[in-house]
């Protein structure tokens, strides 16, 4: 029997248009946080600091990242380019100039190949104006080494964590150098593996990217709707949760008894029900191993537009790290302290 496809339900209007008007949404939903540049698509803290600047950037449909992100503590500015693609250097660049206090711009950049491709021409382009540009790459992805989108590993979690990290050193005042060295550090210390339960429908296809029979997982995924590392039989949150911790501390290989920051995110289609339990799997399993989880995340932080599915990320802390982490953020998508 052919397969009837079944029509895509989306709150739209124009699906060549909905980068646009989504940004535009957030811009009035958080007026006190960003500001939308709708000539250069870009969003910027809506209240500019003197200090070093952050700014990061990469495809849409995986909300909140990264115009969530923007706001004291965090990112000064996000360049959001169509869904599932890279902004251009031109975004960049503007977001560059329009966030440079004078004391340097740090860009945060996924490893993937438009991303780290289009970050670098605006670096240059930057640079030949006469702002100092740090480049962070973020390949935390323990899945797959060389994908569709990349060459090495993909980033994912990791990037939400340097901007974090990163965003509270550049607020306490440290220098360009020492603002990026965190960020790298972040990276170095944290390792991310995902698994969706379905796939998504990005709205320009209206189709979904792959077809994910009943009763079967993707592991090892990406966030741009790709396939996995392997199809395997769906498994129970206690068997999801091993899985990911087998993979992630196998690469990580975290001191005994380390501090860690277990981060669980949702693909966009998986309940907070379902990522506190699987959450509460993972926390058991750490503490078993000996490792100590201090600080943590659960939430749909790094989207796939409405994909089932969860990733994990571990980060090995430090005092400095963990200090970082507890200082006050206030972003549309994070927000603690004062």
């Amino acid at each position: 029997m052919a397969t009837v496809a079944t029509p895509m339900k989306k709150l739209l209007n124009d699906p060549a248009n909905i980068v646009k008007e989504s940004l535009a949404g957030l811009a009035a939903a958080h007026g006190d946080l960003v500001r939308y540049d709708a000539e250069a698509q870009i969003l910027v803290r809506a209240t500019p600091a003197d200090k070093v600047a952050l700014i990061s950037g990469g495809g849409s449909g995986h909300e909140p990242m990264h115009g969530g992100f923007v706001g004291p503590g965090m990112l000064d500015a996000a360049c959001p380019g169509e869904v599932f693609t890279s902004p251009v250097p031109e975004q960049m660049l503007a977001a560059t100039k329009a966030v440079d206090a004078g004391k340097g711009v740090v860009h945060i950049v996924k490893n993937y190949t438009g991303d780290v491709m289009n970050f670098k021409l605006a670096a240059e382009d930057a640079e030949d104006e006469g702002i100092q540009v740090e480049s962070v790459l973020i390949d935390d992805d323990v899945a797959v080494q060389d994908s569709l989108y990349t060459a090495g590993r993909r980033g994912v979690g990791a990037t939400v964590l340097a901007e974090k990290i990163a965003g509270a050193a550049a607020e306490r005042g440290d220098d360009l150098a020492a603002v990026a060295g965190l960020a790298r550090q972040v990276n170095e210390k944290s390792r991310s593996y995902g698994v969706a339960l379905s796939s998504c429908t990005p709205p320009a296809s209206g189709t979904p990217i792959f077809d994910l029979p009943e009763g079967e997982m993707e592991v090892g995924i990406g966030i741009h709707g790709e396939p996995g590392r392997e199809r395997r039989p769906l498994g129970s949150a206690s068997e999801i949760a091993e899985l990911m911790l087998e993979a992630v501390l196998s690469d990580l290989k975290p001191a005994e008894g380390a501090s860690v920051l277990p981060f669980v995110n949702g693909m966009g289609g998986t309940p907070q029900l379902e990522l506190y339990l699987l959450y509460g799997e993972i926390e058991q399993r750490l503490r078993e191993r000996g490792l100590r989880p201090e600080r943590r995340l659960v939430g749909s932080y790094i989207t796939s537009l409405e994909m089932a599915g969860a990733s994990l990320t571990l980060l090995e802390l430090d005092d400095e790290l963990t200090t970082l982490w507890d200082a006050p953020v206030h972003t549309p998508a994070l927000h603690w302290g004062a």
